[in-house]
């Protein structure tokens, strides 16, 4: 009959051991989270929320190497100044919200002691969010001029389906949102160009605002401007006050293409001449481009899917350029082969 031996008790840690395990425990509580991918806006910022945690990551690989915790202090997960920087997280209060159609908000952000947001314009700025637990974020271009003092104004169009827009249509005037930036490679100069020929669909519109408001607010800048706003109907166009006086200055000239309506007498009679039906194709660009008073540099922003139309329309009309930019915002095409056709933003120079 077997005979079964008692076993040795497992020998209790010692003091050493636990204080051992618990720093470690504590360094690794104090390990950066790596971002999820829904938390990178994919607009191709500098620095991406990867490059921070990066950054991050090795710098707590330096403290723990030392032992030196101290050296984790200028961590911060939102930065508590007045200054907006492209690293940290500032928080900004909700103003005001107008709720522009069915689905799209104009959102008023205050800013503290009537400061400036330091913009330039056409530049960006990335939203984060926080919907069941997952943050997520996203780029929108501010659409407010660039010298506005005391707030900014973004233009947010909400999906069904998007994890942004769930957290956008919980806001409320009084409510806070945190911002970072800015960011985009695309500086307007005054009279760089003779016109600049603006191709825009739904909220692609954001970034032509404050480069169209920066040249008829300058005197000195006699740019010409041919602005095409593509929407499904008329009840849709973003901003119409805003178009309108805006095409009352003597080099601004704006057109609309409706995708979802086809009879001009059902428009106000300010907009018959200026409007077309259906898409923005190829002979319409054509024309467009050849009724241009200069010779034009076009900028072009919209759903991927439109902006992969307009790069498509050949080397008759265009000339690519490389792409850097995300969601609704200028980018840049350089000359050669398109990147990464499922961005939205694009620049591009008319032979």
């Amino acid at each position: 009959m077997p005979v079964c031996l008692p076993q040795a008790a497992p020998t209790p840690p010692t003091m050493d051991e636990k204080m051992e395990d618990a720093a470690e425990e504590d360094w690794l509580q104090l390990r950066p989270v790596e971002p999820l991918p829904s938390q990178c806006c994919g607009s191709g910022c500098s620095p991406c929320v990867f490059d921070l945690y990066h950054q991050d990551l090795a710098r707590w690989e330096a403290a723990r190497a030392s032992n030196d915790k101290s050296l984790l202090s200028g961590q911060q997960p939102q930065s508590c100044s007045s200054k907006l920087t492209p690293e940290t997280f500032l928080a900004f209060r909700i103003s005001a919200m107008e709720r522009l159609t069915a689905d799209t908000y104009h959102i008023r952000f205050a800013l503290p002691e009537n400061s400036q947001l330091g913009l330039q314009p056409g530049q960006h700025l990335i939203l984060r969010g926080t919907v069941d637990d997952l943050e997520i974020q996203r780029a929108y271009t501010p659409i407010s001029p660039a010298n506005a003092k005391g707030y900014f104004d973004v233009l947010i169009k909400c999906y069904k389906t998007g994890l942004m827009s769930q957290y956008v249509e919980m806001w409320r005037v009084g409510d806070t949102a945190f911002w970072r930036g800015p960011f985009g490679s695309f500086f307007y100069q005054p009279n760089k160009h003779g016109e600049l020929l603006m191709l825009a669909a739904g909220t692609g519109l954001a970034p032509m605002v404050p480069i169209l408001q920066s040249i008829t607010d300058n005197a000195e800048d006699e740019t010409f401007v041919t602005l095409v706003c593509c929407f499904k109907t008329f009840e849709g166009i973003y901003l119409k006050t805003f178009l309108q006086e805006q095409a009352r200055f003597w080099n601004v000239r704006t057109f609309f293409v409706l995708s979802q309506e086809n009879s001009p007498e059902q428009l106000p009679w300010s907009y018959r001449e200026k409007t077309r039906f259906g898409h923005l194709g190829q002979d319409l660009v054509e024309e467009l481009v050849d009724c241009c008073r200069k010779k034009p540099f076009a900028l072009v922003c919209g759903s991927p899917e439109f902006t992969k139309d307009m790069a498509s329309l050949g080397p008759s009309v265009l000339r690519q350029h490389r792409q850097t930019a995300g969601s609704p915002r200028l980018g840049i095409f350089s000359s050669g082969m398109l990147e990464s056709e499922n961005r939205e933003t694009l620049r591009i120079r008319l032979l």
